[in-house]
């Protein structure tokens, strides 16, 4: 019988948000000055080095912008109907972003391929982030970057679909893939049909990583679901896994620690969780693999016939 997977309908749409008074007539608007432009990258030039919100009209949009500095929110008119395909800037992403902090709220990103394999929706260089309401789909890597501070990523209610390649150049791509010295937040999110890679990738010292899905039923050459990969503390707590049968590496979901362990991972926190294997999949594998040796917090996980609680590596 397959398993059923809650929350699953619910996260895969954006989350509505506030509603707008009037849509501005231009594609791009500056919202605080009633300014409207037709490239991105010109309203995004505007702000300079001061703060501002970008109002995004529903349309697709073969554009890219780079955020040389400020504090930029790009905000979609509605939710779900600004899209972005395609046109990478620097060879990098939609949004390539390293201004002082940046927020991206209810874009769609869809279609990202460049050379090196990392094609994104969105890549950090600078600057805290915020994602929220978005959706990335069918492209190398969803949102990719970091720096080497205490930079603090936040992603909610935001759906990851059909990415991540290990096929395509020496290294792999995943969904997401985010490095840094602060913290990393991913809360009430969807993913499902990853191309390759891992759905979550971390290299940070704190992450929070609750009530998302992980629908792996429609994968291919999948590997792990997280994959904290020199460790970290936080929390991992209440999210629905399923796995699926197409995995390159299907032997663990949860992995901690597998390339170094820059951080320590005592007390990480990995509990209630409601993890399943779909019709097919290869069995047998743990839920978390641990390769700290340290004291991690796991508590009751609920987990379906075929997936090992727990290995040390």
């Amino acid at each position: 019988m397959r398993a059923a997977v809650p929350l699953l309908i619910a996260l895969a749409v954006p989350a509505p948000g506030p509603a707008i008074a009037a849509e501005p007539s231009a594609p791009f608007t500056i919202a605080e000055t009633g300014q409207g432009f037709g490239d991105l990258q010109e309203a995004v030039s505007s702000i300079r080095m001061g703060t501002g919100t970008i109002l995004i009209k529903p349309g697709v949009y073969r554009q890219c912008a780079v955020q040389q500095g400020g504090r930029i929110t790009f905000k979609a008119v509605q939710p779900g109907t600004a899209i972005f395909e395609k046109e990478a800037c620097e060879d990098k992403a939609a949004l390539v972003l390293r201004g002082q902090g940046s927020t991206v709220d209810g874009l769609v990103f869809r279609g990202y391929s460049v050379s090196d394999g990392n094609g994104a929706g969105i890549r950090t260089e600078m600057g805290d982030l915020t994602v929220t309401n978005s959706m990335f789909l069918d492209s190398q890597e969803g949102i990719l970057g970091g720096e080497p501070t205490n930079q603090r990523i936040v992603i909610d209610h935001s759906t990851f679909s059909g990415l991540g390649q290990c096929d395509q150049t020496v290294n792999c791509s995943h969904a997401i893939y985010l490095a840094n010295r602060g913290s990393v937040t991913v809360t009430h999110s969807r993913f499902e049909k990853g191309t390759g890679g891992h759905y979550v990738k971390l290299r940070v010292p704190r992450a929070t990583i609750t009530d998302n899905s992980f629908d792996d039923t429609g994968g291919r050459k999948t590997n792990y679901m997280i994959d904290l990969s020199e460790g970290g503390t936080g929390a991992i707590e209440r999210n629905v896994f399923v796995q699926g049968k197409g995995k390159e590496n299907g032997s663990a979901l949860i992995v901690i620690a597998a390339e170094a362990t820059t951080f320590s991972a005592t007390g990480l926190v990995i509990a209630d969780h409601d993890a399943r294997m779909a019709p097919g999949a290869p069995g047998n594998p743990a839920f978390v693999a641990d390769f700290t040796h340290q004291r991690l917090a796991i508590g009751a996980n609920r987990l379906g016939a075929g997936i090992r609680p727990f290995e040390t590596r």
